[in-house]
């Protein structure tokens, strides 16, 4: 019997795979529908669960605070921010031009993290910018098998951003953020090397940006244990943003893992409840943000992540398990935003991110 429902789950999971592709390759245009559908024959087979099954999750961190109060992640966003490069390196521009962004970050259980970056525009290579980012775990009592104290020991992940944009005309432009990545935990070692590819796309008559990118593509230079390299955190985003003409509103969407059409997660193969079928499937792959701009030195933000609060809820209470919310205060010289994420019933994290324009700033 739980063979039975095992398989009956699997099919389940293929028929609700097949529907989203398939939903995908209606909305594009004839001429995209054949990669498409290359693109489908190429994933349909593989699993869809997506926790714990990469290296260097940090990659997938939000190191902005405004992507942090909108949802956790955005790819599209036509706004002057050196810190949304890192989700989209098309999404950087000349106007990031001498700017600085500094973004930290506290986390659970004494983890902090955070990102520092300085964008510099040519007039005839494009934009560039540069940048590292970390992650401490904090520090470890050790012990032998015993249980016998002998130290404490540490561990931390590195990454470093080399990006660089192109503006091919008015409303398009592409980037690529080439990522070194360094890995210390304990006495373990790792190093990989990753890149991120992104197109963007604004229109300033419809007040329409929209994005796509294809993160945490690379390989692992050295493995932790030197048996092989471990996966990284690969995936397909596309988002889109649109503002109100009459109204200080905009509102965005990000798809998440185009590539992987099942989300869900499998706790628990014997249990023969539904999974919530092709409509939790696509609501599982989509971040939802709205902003708020009462003036131009002032914004509020907010969002969800249908994922994170499907799979972190409580059977009693949801509570705010998905959700974010920040603001942020900016002027010509400089920008301070602060961002809420909650993860859990329990508690979230704080995201503070800080850009300076230094050409404002020491301007005779």
């Amino acid at each position: 019997m739980p063979g039975l429902l095992s398989l009956s789950s699997t099919n389940n999971r293929m028929r609700h795979r097949a529907l989203y592709l398939l939903l995908v390759t209606r909305i594009l245009t004839a001429r995209h529908r054949a990669a498409c559908l290359l693109i489908a024959v190429m994933v349909l087979p593989a699993g869809g669960q997506t926790g714990g099954d990469n290296t260097y999750e940090f990659l997938n961190l939000s190191h902005s605070a405004f992507a942090t109060a909108t949802g956790g992640i955005t790819v599209a966003q036509g706004r002057s921010d050196l810190s949304l490069p890192y989700f989209n390196p098309a999404l950087l521009d000349r106007s990031m031009d001498n700017s600085v962004s500094l973004s930290f970050s506290s986390w659970f259980a004494g983890i902090r993290y955070g990102y520092a970056s300085y964008a510099m525009d040519t007039e005839k290579a494009g934009t560039f910018a540069g940048g590292v980012s970390f992650i401490s775990h904090g520090r470890f009592t050790e012990a032998d098998a015993a249980g016998n104290i002998t130290g404490s020991f540490t561990a931390a992940e590195y990454a470093f951003n080399i990006i660089w944009s192109w503006q091919i005309d008015s409303s398009f432009s592409a980037g690529i953020n080439l990522k070194p990545v360094l890995s210390h935990l304990e006495r373990y070692f790792s190093a990989g090397l990753c890149v991120d590819i992104g197109a963007a796309y604004h229109n300033e008559q419809l007040m329409f940006d929209a994005g796509l990118v294809i993160r945490n593509a690379g390989f692992q230079i050295r493995s932790y244990t030197g048996d092989g390299g471990e996966p990284l955190p690969f995936e397909i985003i596309a988002g889109a943003t649109k503002c109100l003409a009459h109204a200080p509103f905009s509102f965005s969407l990000t798809v998440r893992h185009l590539e992987k059409p099942d989300m869900t997660h499998d706790y628990d193969i014997e249990d023969d409840r539904g999974d919530g079928g092709i409509g939790e499937d696509i609501l599982r792959h989509m971040v939802f943000g709205v902003e708020l701009l009462p003036s131009e030195s002032f914004w509020i933000g907010a969002g969800l992540n249908y994922q994170r609060r499907a799979e972190m809820r409580l059977e009693q209470r949801a509570g705010t398990a998905g959700l974010t919310a920040g603001f942020g205060i900016r002027t010509k010289a400089f920008e301070l935003a602060y961002g809420r994420d909650a993860f859990h019933p329990a508690g979230g994290t704080n995201h503070l991110t800080v850009t300076l324009r230094t050409d404002m700033l020491f301007k005779r």
